[in-house]
């Protein structure tokens, strides 16, 4: 077995939009107010972990789709950048969904059907997942530390322990994630699960709000 290196190399990779609904179920909050950098800092120092590189991924409303999420994404991914966090952002793509409601509501709603648009991400997790292989074989990191519970990624594991073998050395990957007593999230199968509860979480709030104000 490769010796564990005593400065370990962390690179921090966010799916924002995974991070967000995470914690929302957790917590209750209703829009992405988490400051990613502080998150990566605190389970760093946490674990003794050295940061070297944060990364965001994320997809971004057009502007004519939904001009309120579009003007806070650009606002908030431009104040990443500015802390020198590495972005990664794509078009959301959106998509007809029908539901018909259960026979058990009342007479006037009981099987009707409501056809709307559904903004979805195509390729973010691919994405996270090439980029934790690429920078593993480039030997960049020691930690993968994954701000994520999509379990595809799962198979990115079983790849990054076939390098690291490969390569004679010793990486930890690890998945971070938002819970709570009422939303028991878990990790991605294959890595170090790291749940963050509301005090931590709470600890790492951007306070800046990047939506629109409203006109008065």
């Amino acid at each position: 077995m490769s010796a564990e290196p005593a400065i370990k190399r962390t690179i921090a990779l966010f799916d924002g939009q995974n991070l967000f609904y995470a914690a929302k179920y957790a917590f209750g909050y209703t829009y992405p107010n988490y400051d990613v950098l502080k998150l990566a800092q605190m389970i760093c120092q946490d674990k003794v972990w050295n940061l070297a590189q944060t990364r965001f991924y994320t997809g971004v409303p057009d502007e004519q789709d939904n001009p309120l999420w579009h003007y806070f994404w650009t606002n908030k991914l431009a104040s990443m950048g500015r802390q020198g966090i590495e972005i990664y952002s794509r078009s959301l793509v959106y998509r007809s969904q029908t539901i018909r409601l259960p026979d058990t509501w009342s007479a006037c709603c009981r099987g009707k059907k409501f056809t709307f648009l559904v903004g979805s991400e195509k390729g973010i997790d691919v994405r996270i997942g090439i980029d934790v292989i690429r920078l593993a074989l480039s030997k960049a990191y020691d930690v993968a530390l994954i701000f994520c519970q999509d379990q595809d990624i799962s198979e990115v594991a079983d790849e990054i322990r076939d390098i690291a073998e490969g390569q004679d050395r010793w990486i930890k990957i690890a998945s971070a994630y938002p819970s709570s007593p009422t939303y028991r999230n878990r990790g991605i199968d294959g890595t170090d699960w790291i749940p963050i509860d509301r005090t931590a979480y709470e600890s790492c709030i951007d306070p800046r709000d990047y939506r629109p104000k409203s006109k008065v």
